[in-house]
């Protein structure tokens, strides 16, 4: 991977996003348009200060910029700019001025009022609009808020800087190619999450990843349409986030490739999302048909969509319609999280249709413990250290010991270079991970580490994996919360056998389970044969109750026989004592 380190190269930020640029033209070269092959061919003959100024400016929010803020050493430095020019102005108009020419760089765009305030200090804007000021008889001494309050009604036409403010003293420009390198980005990293710091990052050591062999079949996109619906499910979504009616952008859903289920599944989750915004606005229709759309079929839509639909029912007095529904999905093949739902929706449903109650289960009790212990800012500290002796040492392990060691044993399975999961060097998991097939895709090699439970050969397996990829990113390994020791009393403590047992669920549903887990663990290494050698703890301070997620793993554990508690604490101080 040849990328730059800030540290040998001021220009580190142009020459990893030349690296891009040219990944994506090897790799996705067959989806790119005319347009972006020539934005391509103009940026490689630009100059190299004006190629870097373009970076600056893209690797910044927004697209709009004062020259004034365009100011870099190493620019200035590549132009030979006279040094008397303390404020670097004339080193950024002389970059700037081959951008333009190419039409990546707007020169004077027209800025909205809107615009004009985020680009304006508050005295810059009493100097710009004086005459605004005082047309509208309002006092100069008012702040940049209520100012924009008080002209915004107004409607203000947008027009250049040098027309709102002829003595401004330098000008507001715009990137053009924002969206192009938007997508050119996407089609790098497969999502807009990740962007060009990554690679900064990556070359100081902050993050590692491990490195994965890339085939021709490699690459997030195979068509130009689904990079458009992604694109377009992207701005939906920031629309929603910024206030826009769900009523509008529900209308503006975009069509997904059929055959491409990561993208049906993210336009599911924006789905949820609008009906979720729409119930809220009270647009109760709207909503289940978004909860509808986004929840069946119950094979491949989302659960969340599925019971909020019913919950929505069952507040709109439809208890008939949402009875129907739930009976069916029990009859399924619900997830956990489903079925944790449907058992409390069904009897509820039940009582409101004059039926018969069903048969309840008796759901296994797990051991409680309760303390009375000095108030401590960490409830979960304050229990361990309360509950540990030499012999029976407690860490705090919430979410990462059971996780990292399923992490590190099935390292090879999760990182196997199937097609579709790895397409650049940045990846701190297969892109795949949480969709649907992804164990099913990678169950013989699933299959293989688990075996290594069965021989004992995962201790020397899980703390020589633990050795060499010390630090490289992996979506259940926490390096910061696992030490040799910590890794080593586990596998002393903890029967292959439960270990086993935890893996297959967490591979069950691994968004869902691979939270949810105790707080604490205390190992008891010299417990007498037959005798359990650890145990875990879920803490609950005063107030605080079991969530859902707990309850499901609690409930396993006991099926299980893994040894847990419940620990319940109250501050002995009086102040914070309970009201009991």
């Amino acid at each position: 991977m040849n990328v730059a380190a800030p540290l040998e190269d001021p220009f580190y930020y142009l020459t990893n996003f030349e690296f891009v640029l040219g990944w994506v033209t090897e790799r996705h070269g067959d989806l790119l348009s005319d347009e972006e092959r020539t934005f391509l061919a103009e940026f490689a003959a630009l100059p190299r200060a004006s190629r870097a100024l373009l970076v600056r400016m893209v690797m910044r929010r927004g697209e709009h910029f004062r020259t004034s803020k365009l100011v870099y050493p190493e620019i200035s430095a590549e132009v030979g700019a006279d040094t008397a020019d303390r404020a670097g102005t004339g080193d950024s108009e002389t970059a700037l001025a081959p951008l333009v020419a190419a039409g990546l760089v707007e020169a004077a765009p027209a800025l909205s009022l809107e615009l004009l305030f985020a680009q304006l200090r508050l005295p810059e804007l009493r100097a710009a609009l004086a005459g605004e000021v005082r047309a509208a008889g309002l006092p100069a001494s008012l702040g940049k808020g209520a100012l924009f309050d008080a002209l915004a009604p107004r409607r203000l036409e947008a027009r250049p800087l040098s027309t709102w403010w002829p003595a401004a003293p330098d000008r507001v420009v715009r990137l053009t190619v924002m969206a192009t390198c938007d997508r050119l980005r996407l089609m790098f990293f497969g999502n807009l999450r990740q962007d060009w710091s990554d690679f900064v990052l990556a070359e100081l050591g902050v993050q590692r990843f491990e490195r994965v062999p890339f085939g021709a079949e490699s690459r997030a996109f195979q068509r130009r349409e689904e990079v458009d619906a992604y694109l377009a499910l992207h701005r939906l979504r920031e629309r929603l986030d910024a206030g826009e009616p769900a009523s509008m952008l529900a209308a503006e859903l975009p069509p997904v490739p059929a055959d491409n289920l990561w993208l049906s599944a993210r336009r599911r989750r924006l789905e949820l999302a609008l009906g979720r915004q729409a119930e809220r606005d009270g647009e109760g229709e709207r909503a289940l048909g978004l909860y509808r759309q986004a929840g069946w079929p119950a094979e491949t839509g989302s659960a969340e969509a599925r019971i909020r639909h019913l919950r929505l029912l069952e507040r709109r007095g439809e208890h008939a319609e949402a009875h129907v529904l739930a009976e069916a999905l029990v009859g399924g093949s619900p997830g956990e999280a489903e079925a944790q739902a449907l058992s409390r929706l069904l009897p509820r449903l039940r009582r409101r249709l004059g039926l018969a109650p069903l048969p309840r289960e008796a759901a296994p009790d797990p051991e409680r413990l309760e303390l009375c212990l000095p108030l401590s800012s960490s409830v979960e500290r304050a229990v361990g250290e309360h509950l540990a002796g030499d012999d029976a040492p407690v860490a705090y392990v919430e979410n990462t010991l059971i996780t990292g060691l399923f992490g590190l044993l099935c390292w090879e399975a999760l990182f196997a270079p199937l097609p579709g999961a790895f397409f650049h060097p940045f990846h701190s998991g297969p892109a795949d991970l949480y969709r649907e097939g992804f164990v099913a895709r990678r169950r013989e090699r699933f299959d293989a580490c688990l075996a290594r439970l069965d021989d004992g050969r995962h201790r020397q397996a899980i703390l020589a994996t633990w050795r060499e990829k010390q630090g490289l990113a992996n979506p259940f390994v926490h390096w910061g919360a696992l030490d040799e020791a910590l890794l080593s009393l586990s596998l002393d403590c903890l029967p292959a056998e439960h270990l086993r047992a935890c893996f297959e669920r967490l591979l069950g549903d691994l968004k869902a389970n691979r939270a949810g887990l105790p707080d604490l663990i205390q190992f008891f290494p010299e417990a007498a044969a037959g005798e359990p050698r650890y145990r875990l703890i879920e803490v609950k301070g005063p107030g605080d109750r079991l969530q859902d997620n707990q309850r499901r793993w609690l409930a396993f554990f006991r099926e299980q026989g893994i040894p847990v508690a419940v620990c319940q604490v109250r501050w002995a101080d009086p102040a914070w004592a309970d009201p009991a």
